[in-house]
């Protein structure tokens, strides 16, 4: 199952609803759970925090939409062509945001380019993490900004796990049952204004805060192969980073069991991997230049388009369509 947030134009102005996205239409889950005698909220966090009992209903709110093949359903919309809506990012404020480093090829990558002096013992140890902003999420062709103090803005190819259960000391072979699926994840970074913030031994701060992208959609992991799934960046139409997220120090589920030591993890929590390898501009020594549009491309999940702004422009939400005539 594909999760996502989209936007659509109505008679009344724009609304911002969840859906499950099927083959050219995104299904609108609350409408679609009316039409079948389900309850199902408009809210994608409302949703995920639900749990099995909401994928459930939710897998039965596709069935009956599909055995009919209708947009409507008792004078409402339920489906929607994917040129009706502009999807969101799925989450547009995340509980939490929490971005790992735990493939070593990106790592030894990052020490030979400079970034780093050396790879620390403890790497090998522990899963350490650095918290995101959750204030600026930007999902797919949204406009990100530019920040006016950088000349070396960098992409980063990632990918999240979507926390959808609480839990408290969760051990590794109980993770996936609080892990309700993966989506892509751009860890924009402002890498001389980085590099600065780390040589004092904290951040990363307002190198990263300024902005990062999550979408298309929460990919359910009976969607997403995650180890061996093909990921790719693509800047203006040129593949930069191609790979897979392949072997990580730590796994998804260790990540868990060690973050959930003596904090409650939430649903909307998401934990990045980190880059993959190869999979950010530092590493090649290529750069963004304004302007430019940042792809991330996920077998699974989908595509994450991006445009960068001008320096210090500012972001640029994408809007949704016009509202379309029907006859």
């Amino acid at each position: 199952m594909r999760l996502v947030t989209f936007r659509r134009r109505t008679e009344e102005g724009v609304e911002q609803r969840a859906g499950i996205q099927l083959d050219g239409f995104v299904l609108d889950l609350a409408a679609a759970g009316e039409a079948s005698g389900t309850d199902l909220p408009y809210d994608l966090l409302t949703f995920i925090a639900g749990g099995p009992a909401a994928i459930d209903a939710a897998g039965a709110a596709v069935e009956f939409a599909a055995d009919r093949g209708a947009e409507d359903y008792d004078g409402q919309r339920i489906r929607f062509d994917d040129g009706e809506i502009q999807l969101c990012a799925p989450l547009p404020r995340p509980n939490s945001l929490r971005d790992y480093m735990v493939v070593e090829e990106h790592l030894r990558n990052c020490v030979a380019k400079g970034m780093l002096p050396s790879i620390p013992e403890e790497w090998f140890n522990i899963p350490a993490y650095y918290k995101g902003n959750v204030d600026e999420i930007y999902g797919p062709d949204d406009v990100v900004p530019w920040p006016s103090y950088t000349d070396k803005l960098d992409y980063e190819l990632e990918v999240c796990a979507v926390i959808g259960a609480p839990g408290r000391n969760i051990s590794a072979a109980q993770a996936p049952d609080h892990i309700v699926g993966y989506t892509l994840y751009n860890d924009w970074s402002a890498r001389d204004i980085q590099k600065r913030e780390m040589s004092i031994g904290i951040g990363a701060g307002v190198s990263k805060d300024f902005g990062s992208s999550i979408g298309p959609c929460i990919a359910t992991p009976d969607e997403f192969v995650r180890d061996t799934a093909a990921l790719q960046a693509r800047i203006d139409g040129e593949v930069w980073s191609d790979g897979q997220l392949g072997q990580m120090r730590f796994s998804f589920e260790e990540i868990v069991e060690w973050t959930s030591r003596e904090q409650t993890m939430q649903p909307g929590d998401l934990l990045g991997s980190g880059t993959i390898g190869r999979g950010c501009g530092v590493e090649l020594d290529r750069w963004l230049t304004p302007g430019c549009t940042v792809e991330l491309d996920a077998e699974g999940i989908g595509v994450l388009r991006n445009t960068v702004s001008e320096k210090g422009a500012g972001p640029r939400r994408a809007e949704a369509p016009e509202l379309a005539q029907r006859s």
